[in-house]
Order: structure tokens, then C-alpha cells, then sequence
């Protein structure tokens, strides 16, 4: 029997779609999801190496959500397909006119067991505030390092060049936070975490660094250089 999990309302479940599908745009691959304690945490990767030599930093994306007597679990299944199953949840509860703050079931997808950056588990507790840095500092580095990406890239070019591109402009840290490579903002930006207004405080455990807003969480796995002594 397949798992599932159910989102308190309406809102919630057009949230998980938003954020799936700004996770889609960038690396349309899988999603992790770990249920426990009424809360299912949603990571989804933006960056990460694809091969020993590739120096791109792991950057990961967390929304969490309220469920409704979930079991426990931890599943990794292809992005794509858990949208669809989003989608039709959405259509369904509309076609029949569910009251809005009635929970929605969503079962996953079959799993998949190939992808590396899932095995890498960020710490749950233990995280220290170091600082906090701007939205738009952020914002700016993203759109920097996305004009850099496009201006070194002619079409055409070789995945192995790509990916060293990509690894030189996001593993570059960012103005002002030594630690934090401009990566992070890329995926902040891209998920939609970052918002005109919003400060974005900075928080560190062993070798993670996490960026939060009210929208969402950046996580960032640190090269081993980069540690703090």
C-alpha cells in the first residue's frame, strides 16, 4: 500500500504546488519528504555536485506543512509525478466542492533510490543564529550570478562545461557574507523565499548554514575549507 499524507486545507496544498513547481523550473528531478510528529518536510535540491571533481555546492530548498495524522516516513519520489498527483488532488476537491479548510489527501508517487543529494540529511535542531543579511543583497547576487551563468554559456556548450561554470558562479561567496556562497541566494530567489521587504537571518550547525524567511528555508552544505574554526 502506497503512503500518503494529508495538507490541512486548500491553501496548503496550493502552496506545496507553487513550491514544487519553482523547484521544477530549476532541477527537475526529485523531492524528499519526511513525515513525523503532524509535520511533513519538503526538501528539494538546486545545486548540487554531480561527480567527485564538481565543486558546486549543495543547496537545498525546505518548505515544511502541517499534516493531518500522517504516518512517519521518509520518501524520495520524482518531482514531476507528486505534482501531478497535487494537481489532480486540486481538481478533484474543486470538481466536488470540498469547503476549503477540509484536508486533502495526496498519496506519493512510487520511490526512486539513485539520487545522491538525498542522502545528505541537514541537522533538525542544534542551529546557532550568526547574522542576518538583506532580501534584496540576495536577490541581486542571483540575478548577477543568472546573467553570468547565460553570458559564459553558448548554446550548444557541453554539460561538462556547464557544470563547471555553474560551480565557479554559485560557489562564489556572496559579498559581505564570506560563508555563503551565491548559490544560496539563487535558490532563495528561485523558490520564492525572498520578499522586498523580508530580512533573511543566518543560522549555522556544524558544517550546514541555513538562510530563513517567512516564506521558507536555504540550506547550504559547506565545503570542508569553509568551516568555521
Amino acid at each position: 500500500m502506497s503512503q500518503s499524507f494529508s495538507l490541512m486545507d486548500a491553501l496548503a496544498v496550493a502552496d506545496l504546488q507553487t513550491y514544487l513547481s519553482r523547484a521544477a523550473r530549476v532541477e527537475e528531478g526529485s523531492v524528499r519528504l519526511i513525515a513525523g510528529s503532524g509535520v511533513l518536510a519538503v526538501y528539494t535540491a538546486i545545486l548540487y555536485p554531480r561527480g567527485l571533481m564538481d565543486e558546486t555546492p549543495t543547496v537545498l530548498g525546505l518548505r515544511t506543512f502541517a499534516v493531518d495524522s500522517a504516518p512517519e516516513f521518509d520518501a524520495v519520489v520524482p518531482i514531476r509525478s507528486l505534482l501531478d498527483r497535487v494537481a489532480r488532488v486540486r481538481e478533484g476537491a474543486e470538481a466536488a466542492e470540498l469547503p476549503e479548510d477540509v484536508p486533502r489527501e495526496i498519496r506519493l508517487p512510487l520511490e526512486v533510490s539513485t539520487v545522491t543529494w538525498a542522502g545528505i540529511s541537514p541537522p533538525r535542531g542544534g542551529w546557532r543564529k550568526v547574522g542576518e543579511a538583506p532580501s534584496a543583497l540576495l536577490q541581486q547576487t542571483a540575478q548577477a550570478g543568472v546573467a553570468e551563468v547565460a553570458a559564459a554559456i553558448p548554446s550548444g556548450t557541453g554539460e561538462q562545461l556547464v557544470q563547471r561554470v555553474r560551480a565557479e558562479v554559485w560557489g562564489r561567496p556572496i559579498e559581505g557574507l564570506e560563508y555563503v556562497p551565491s548559490g544560496a541566494g539563487f535558490a532563495a530567489d528561485s523558490l520564492g523565499f525572498l520578499g522586498d521587504d523580508d530580512t533573511v537571518t543566518i543560522h549555522e550547525t556544524g558544517p550546514w548554514t541555513r538562510l530563513t524567511t517567512r516564506r521558507g528555508h536555504t540550506l547550504v552544505r559547506r565545503q570542508a575549507w569553509t568551516l568555521r574554526r
